[in-house]
């Protein structure tokens, strides 16, 4: 395939230029002076952007919750993901309790089998373990490892864990990716909340506040400088958190955030309306400052990502509880947390380009590159340079697309962005050079998606 008359943006600039696709799928030449040549299929750019394909590092597909499962598995969810420009993700298989982590990881990747884009996964361990699963693990293509700070009653480590993991995944050039949260403190505030009667949806964002987030992420940034260590905390969702991130890589700790686009847009005066359950996600929505927040550091460098936490719930499942009542949740305790975000990701993030906040650039950097390159996937993927898998999309800033949850290709029935639509959404995405979405519609093939065996991870200055 040639890719002609579009303007190509990737990590070595901006330029009018046609990107050469070859028969085994990979990018063959990117340049300004490339003629169709016979038996190459031509697709017309014109008016577009054309970009490394998405990399979506936190999904939780087929994943249980209690009683239930979340509403996408990899199938549904990559299909999404392809159709919202996003061509590779990172799931994050978790062993519980007592497990051991590489079966928790073979089962993962049964799971992942019918993917319809290439896939890779983080591990996520709940105790302490030998240096051996690390090494195995690494062994295996997965160099990133999940501590949690909250939820004690399941996935909590303490700080001695932390230190430890830390310091042994560096070694071997992994990296530690940390929920942060101080779980005890808030497990405190919940049970008082719920003893008080104060049982609302709203109680979720008021038991989980902001400085409850930071406090855990200067633990983490000053456990990271102990052990000499690459830290990224997930789904950064406050300024105050932002603060505490900022203020470690200014004294050179390699602390690198993601947020998610349900904290760049969603408030948390969500939570008290009528339709509650279904924004409950952890950490929870904020406050319009702590948006206008976000934006600065996507802006100037000091948040590194922008992934989803695709976590989808039907509505009724919302409503059961995760001991999946039938007679619904008890309290706010209950209800599974989440939102569904794989498909609307680059949409939203594409705001923040037409708002006049990012740069075409910094679209990309955040969506593509930088991703690719924090998690070990870098140069086959987040990139258009020669030899890079031709994960690519076509990217059309006038299309319009709803956002209403019928009008998207995620397995929910109900939209956080219900009643928006977006200017800007993928015309064409290639997996391997293959198309995978035309015009907003899937035409990829179920099971096309490989697992993507992962590289250790290199430093890198901090943005």
């Amino acid at each position: 395939m040639l890719v002609s008359g579009g303007t190509v943006v990737d990590v070595d600039g901006r330029r009018s230029a046609s990107v050469r696709i070859d028969r085994a799928g990979q990018v063959e030449a990117v340049a300004g002076d490339l003629h169709l040549e016979e038996g190459e299929v031509l697709h017309d750019a014109s008016g577009c952007f054309v970009i490394p394909g998405g990399v979506d590092v936190h999904t939780h597909l087929h994943l249980p919750v209690g009683a239930l499962r979340v509403s996408d598995d990899f199938w549904t969810g990559t299909r999404a993901a392809a159709v919202g420009g996003t061509t590779t993700i990172i799931d994050y298989a978790t062993a519980y309790r007592g497990e051991d982590p590489l079966e928790s990881f073979r089962r993962w990747k049964r799971w992942a089998q019918p993917s319809a884009i290439d896939w890779a996964l983080h591990m996520t361990f709940t105790e302490a373990i030998p240096d051996r699963v690390l090494a195995e693990c690494i062994d295996e293509g997965v160099t990133s490892f999940k501590l949690y700070m909250a939820y004690p009653e399941l996935l909590a480590v303490d700080d001695e864990v932390i230190l430890d993991v830390m310091r042994r995944a560096s070694a071997r050039g992994g990296l530690v990716t940390v929920h942060c949260e101080n779980g005890d403190a808030i497990e405190e505030l919940r049970r008082r909340a719920v003893e008080a009667g104060r049982t609302a949806a709203i109680e979720h964002a008021r038991t989980r506040p902001s400085p409850l987030e930071a406090e855990a992420v200067a633990r983490v940034a000053n456990m990271a400088e102990r052990a000499e260590c690459t830290a990224y905390v997930v789904h950064c969702s406050s300024g105050a958190a932002l603060a505490e991130v900022r203020a470690a890589q200014e004294r050179g700790v390699d602390v690198r955030a993601e947020t998610c686009p349900q904290y760049l847009h969603l408030d948390v005066a969500l939570l008290e309306g009528p339709e509650a359950p279904d924004f409950v996600c952890t950490p929870p929505l904020r406050e319009q400052r702590d948006r206008d927040e976000l934006w600065e550091g996507l802006a100037r460098g000091w948040i590194h990502t922008v992934a989803t936490d695709h976590c989808p719930f039907w509505s009724d499942d919302r409503r059961r509880g995760i001991r999946n009542r039938p007679d619904g949740f008890r309290d706010f305790t209950e209800i599974p947390g989440g939102l569904p975000g794989i498909e609307t990701r680059l949409a939203l993030v594409w705001e923040g380009v037409t708002a006049g906040i990012l740069s075409v650039e910094d679209w990309v950097r955040l969506c593509s590159e930088a991703p690719s390159r924090t998690f070990g996937l870098w140069p086959t993927k987040g990139s258009l340079r020669p030899g890079a898998d031709a994960d690519l999309v076509v990217w059309d800033p006038e299309r319009e697309q709803s956002l209403a949850a019928d009008e998207l290709s995620m397995r929910v029935d109900h939209s956080p962005y219900e009643g928006r639509r977006e200017r800007g959404w993928p015309r064409l995405v290639l997996s391997r050079g293959r198309s995978v979405a035309v015009e907003g519609h899937f035409v990829g093939e179920r099971g096309a998606g490989r697992y993507v065996p992962r590289r250790t991870v290199e430093p890198e200055p901090v943005v």
